[in-house]
């Protein structure tokens, strides 16, 4: 599957080659967004339901708008309607429960979900989200959605034999999930599976969920699937067999000391290369992303590239994440403008060819 990719190049592209941008998901919120969050979740202030929703509909224009000025070819919202990867669609999904908040790293917390019954497909979880950035862009909207894999393996399992069992029973949800989305009208999803590559030995289970995900979605929608943290090689090069387009993967975090992992094995797939750190709140230059687009294209040619940064942003200040967007899109379209002049050599899969060969 090299996947459907034209359908995202503008059609007023000003080069001929296209590398596409995008971002993987989660978007600073503005500051008085979480301030209405806030006054939301308090019995005792005047801020009810109309008042909440319209603060997601004003946060979400707003970040569809700010990917639009910064030149990216698909965009999303920023995830403005969901608090965490994980507990949002646990609060969706029938069988889930809450028992209160648990330490993840330093002094970050989430509320754990525990599955305290046989999950089941209610409510949807992202349709409405995704209709209402698709009507207010311009440009595509990319649809990010919490694997079942990481959903299974962040949770507390109280009901199912073993974790595999509970991420299959999830799969299928997902699939309902992603039908509903497509029926919508979305063409661009991707699956978030951040737990892929720090449990040796999982990518199995995770290949048998996207079996079941991609159960009779049509081949015109674009699948990716989002990797960050833990240890590559624990998983290439057995992921080119998953039915998906593209891989998304955290790489700029780690100063690309597992790109070679890539190098070892012929990359036959979309790669979506983070170029920039979202874990360093400086804004790269144009010149220093350009020194990591290159580097993608020692993996695949420029037709099989996409550029993103590492991870979601939502950690970064808003100035911070804007400038790293504007920096990465006009650094991805000087790229395309020396690949089309002839001045960039490409190396992939072993073999160099001139761009103009």
């Amino acid at each position: 599957m090299t996947g459907p990719r034209d359908q995202f190049k503008p059609a007023d592209h000003p080069n001929d080659h296209f590398l596409l941008t995008t971002v993987v998901g989660s978007y600073p919120k503005p500051k008085w967004h979480d301030r209405a969050r806030e006054l939301f979740a308090d019995e005792d202030a005047d801020f009810g339901e109309d008042e909440w929703e319209e603060s997601k509909d004003d946060a979400s224009r707003l970040i569809t708008h700010e990917h639009e000025r910064a030149g990216l070819d698909v965009i999303c919202d920023g995830e403005m309607r969901r608090n965490e990867m994980v507990e949002y669609f646990a609060h969706r999904i029938d069988g889930y429960e809450f028992n209160g908040r648990v330490k993840v790293w330093g002094h970050n917390y989430f509320d754990k979900p525990s599955v305290a019954d046989e999950v089941e497909y209610g409510e949807q979880w992202l349709v409405e989200e995704f209709e209402f950035t698709d009507e207010v862009a311009e440009r595509p909207v990319k649809v990010p959605i919490t694997g079942p894999y990481t959903l299974a393996n962040w949770s507390f399992n109280e009901v199912y034999d073993n974790e595999e069992q509970l991420a299959y029973e999830l799969a299928d949800l997902v699939n309902e999930e992603i039908e509903a989305l497509v029926e919508a009208g979305a063409r661009y999803i991707q699956i978030d599976e951040p737990a892929l590559a720090t449990t040796p030995d999982d990518h199995a289970i995770v290949g048998e969920c996207l079996e079941r995900i991609v159960d009779e979605i049509p081949d015109d929608v674009r699948l990716g699937l989002h990797v960050c943290y833990g240890d590559y090689s624990r998983i290439y090069p057995e992921i080119l067999d998953y039915p998906v387009h593209e891989y998304d993967l955290e790489l700029a975090n780690g100063d690309y000391d597992q790109l070679d992992v890539f190098k070892e094995h012929e990359f036959t797939k979309d790669f979506a290369m983070g170029v920039l750190d979202a874990h360093t709140a400086e804004v790269e230059s144009v010149e220093e992303i350009k020194e990591n687009i290159k580097k993608g294209l020692e993996v695949v040619p420029p037709e099989r590239l996409t550029v993103s940064p590492d991870c979601g942003v939502k950690l970064l200040p808003r100035e911070v994440a804007y400038g790293k967007m504007e920096n990465m899109v006009q650094a991805a379209r000087e790229i395309e403008e020396e690949l089309d002049a002839g001045e960039i050599d490409i190396v992939a899969s072993g073999t160099q060819a001139h761009a103009d060969d």
